[in-house]
């Protein structure tokens, strides 16, 4: 076993024969648990011969630290494997447990297929006609066919609608999304939708503050205008809370919460409206 060693820096290599999407999942979900982590990762997708994983080993000797993988072709992750050994690098194969597991109970072996979670079916269409859908109605746009969505996200400017419908669309939800501005009312059809889950989204108006000026300083805006004004957010922010609570809304408060955080709020809200109104057909969309 390699001995431990602790870096002020770490180095996090993930290493993928796909687009290495479940990887960084499974890092960031990890990385979420260490306060504070400085943590450089480098991302190499799509590694699917032994050439191309040569080529990177450069990289791991100029940038050494922990290795994550998930490597379908046994050659090329024994390559990795034994390049991973010579040069003192811990490496972790990051779906092994679970796939033993499941081969345990399942009684039979995984197929070794690169980027399997990726095959072209029906759900794979289904996402991509989400995601179509979710950029076409972003930010009050379309409002004419909202009735065609899963779920419609209501909150004031820089509330994390237009990330988390993206976010859901990847899920496989078919979202619009639109901003709630005090001085121009939404669309009539807003109050009369009934296939979609309408969501309010609500933040603290202080966080709200700092994320627009954040966002006014990246367009090289330094002018103090409303839109930064606190006394104008707190009636934004109220103003919306109003129109949530006078139509039944369910609400989520974004303030302490990631995208993905938020985005499984609102997947549990939609599979619980869904157990109330149609149970046969609940349960996760595909992805």
């Amino acid at each position: 076993m390699l001995p431990l060693v602790h870096m002020a820096r770490l180095h996090l290599h993930l290493l993928s024969d796909s687009t290495g999407e479940t990887l960084e999942m499974i890092a960031k979900a990890a990385l979420a648990q260490f306060d504070d982590a400085d943590v450089t990762r480098h991302f190499w997708p799509m590694v699917r011969s032994r050439q191309h994983l040569d080529r990177i080993m450069d990289e791991f000797k100029a940038n050494p630290g922990l290795v994550l993988f998930t490597l379908a072709n046994p050659e090329t992750r024994a390559r990795l494997e034994e390049r991973c050994r010579l040069l003192g690098l811990p490496h972790i194969a990051a779906l092994d447990a679970v796939t033993h597991a499941l081969e345990d109970r399942l009684g039979q072996e995984a197929h070794a297929r690169p980027g399997a979670r990726h095959v072209m079916d029906q759900a794979y269409f289904d996402r991509v006609d989400a995601i179509q859908f979710t950029i076409a109605h972003d930010d009050g746009i379309g409002w004419e066919n909202w009735e065609a969505a899963d779920i419609l996200l209501a909150g004031v400017s820089r509330s994390s609608k237009t990330p988390t419908s993206i976010y859901l669309a990847n899920r496989g939800f078919k979202v619009a999304n639109i901003p709630l501005v005090v001085e121009s009312p939404p669309p009539s059809s807003l109050f009369e939708l009934r296939g979609p889950m309408v969501v309010g989204l609500t933040t603290a108006p202080r966080r709200l503050i700092e994320i627009r000026r954040n966002r006014l300083l990246s367009l090289n805006e330094r002018t103090e205008t409303a839109y930064v004004s606190e006394e104008r957010v707190e009636a934004e922010v109220a103003f919306a809370r109003r129109m949530f609570a006078d139509n039944g809304w369910p609400v989520i408060d974004v303030t302490r919460r990631s995208i993905e955080e938020t985005a499984a709020a609102v997947i549990k809200l939609y599979q619980e409206r869904q157990a109330r109104t149609n149970p046969e057909v609940v349960g996760p969309k595909p992805i």
